[in-house]
């Protein structure tokens, strides 16, 4: 519940229920963050917004949970942050005003929708959802459930790319025509994972959670589960999701008429799945936009931005932070504004202005969601071979049977979100 907090002497807390609306400043929030890894961001960007207490720490790594709880504990003096391995105990908790989800990929839309059900305020990282299934669903919770639902795509609340985003709407360069996204890195191997004894600090059946069982394997907890289909969507849905959701806010666009990706683990043999290098593809019809990533191969020789707009009077360029420059048609900077140093407190800040201001949210999950959309089509089309058609005002593919088989996955039994779309 909001809260209304005076602090005595001794450092405790004296709460009571708002029964009306208190003056800004003086009601609090308290938030739970599930998932320390990340979420050790998430801890960070909430505390540094005024009258938000992070007042619980979840996890199903006792070590990971121990330092989600040290971090608030240097952050939080007055009060530490309660432990729990569960997150729909969290659920039950009437003094817990939000849940902040930093969770591996396939939890994150059945955490949010269960989040939404118990009357929670949502914080979600992206991509918010592992398949497209779940995408329109956890809209639809959000929606149905009246609850303000941020996806961490931060970069929505970065000053400078809102200023350039701007630009764009006043045409700064003229009529937009394409967007050009780019990723270099330079992740090593995954190796092969051997079968070994499930480590007593981490509960195996938890951390799995919807997904069906598998066996435990050496190399897979805590980060390479991004690589294997059934748990994650590759770098597409890691960091193509951030760089797409710039494309798609400075083009001006929803949803694609026609997707392809063409793409390979070329540098490794190893367990990943998913493609280190590859393009993908999207029509807009009036415009359109590509993802180009090397991921094992960091490219040094090569200097483009994260993202090029390209428009009939020049170009718009940004680095990936909170920056942008505008090119004329010769290729000349005509303005460079300048490094703005990134951070993410303001999308945190954005999301409590929300709740407790009501105040529009950066990137509400409904927005977040239509470009997580299209990483997940990017990732169909790759693995179905596909140039796939699309509904450009739904989003959902367009007569091919073999793609819409990987429309949602198989859940655990209870786990599948029920009620909300069809399936």
């Amino acid at each position: 519940m909001l809260q209304w907090r005076s602090e005595a002497a001794d450092g405790d807390f004296m709460a009571a229920q708002l029964a009306f609306i208190l003056p800004p400043g003086e009601v609090w929030l308290v938030v739970a963050v599930i998932g320390l890894g990340r979420g050790r961001a998430h801890i960070d960007g909430h505390l540094a917004v005024k009258n938000v207490e992070v007042g619980y720490v979840c996890d199903v790594d006792s070590t990971r949970m121990a330092a989600g709880q040290a971090r608030v504990e240097t952050k939080q003096k007055a009060r530490g942050a309660k432990a729990e391995r569960d997150f729909r105990r969290l659920l039950e908790n009437k003094e817990i005003d939000a849940i902040s989800i930093a969770a591996p990929n396939y939890w994150h839309a059945i955490m949010a929708i269960k989040g939404c059900e118990a009357g929670k305020h949502v914080y979600v990282e992206k991509p918010g959802s592992h398949n497209p299934f779940e995408a329109e669903a956890m809209v639809v919770a959000a929606k149905k459930y009246d609850r303000r639902v941020q996806m961490g795509n931060q970069r929505r609340s970065y000053p400078k790319v809102i200023e350039g985003m701007q630009r764009l709407r006043e045409g700064a360069i003229g009529r937009l025509l394409y967007a050009r996204c780019w990723y270099k890195g330079a992740r090593g191997s995954i190796g092969t994972g051997r079968p070994a004894a499930v480590p007593s600090h981490l509960d195996w059946a938890l951390w799995q959670g919807p997904c069906p069982e598998r066996p435990y394997v050496d190399n897979l907890v805590h980060y390479n589960w991004h690589w294997r289909w059934f748990y994650g969507g590759g770098e597409l849905a890691n960091n193509g999701v951030h760089i797409l959701d710039l494309a798609r806010w400075g083009l001006g666009v929803d949803y694609p008429t026609k997707v392809t990706y063409l793409g390979s683990r070329y540098t490794f043999r190893d367990d990943q799945e998913t493609p280190d290098t590859g393009t993908a593809q999207y029509d807009f019809g009036s415009c359109g936009a590509t993802w180009d990533q090397s991921s094992c191969h960091p490219r040094k020789a090569d200097k483009a931005p994260a993202i090029t707009f390209y428009g009939d009077k020049g170009s718009l360029t940004m680095a990936g932070g909170n920056d942008y420059t505008l090119y004329d048609l010769e290729g000349k900077a005509v303005t460079t504004p300048g490094d703005g140093r990134p951070s993410d407190v303001p999308h945190f800040q954005n999301f409590a202005d929300a709740i407790r201001e009501g105040k529009a949210l950066n990137s509400p999950i409904s927005e977040g969601q239509k470009s997580t959309m299209l990483c997940h089509l990017g990732n169909i089309a790759l693995r179905t071979g596909s140039v796939l058609e699309v509904d450009p005002k739904t989003g959902r593919i367009l007569k091919n049977t073999a793609a819409m088989k990987l429309w949602k996955r198989e859940y655990r039994a209870g786990w599948e979100p029920k009620g909300l779309v069809g399936t």
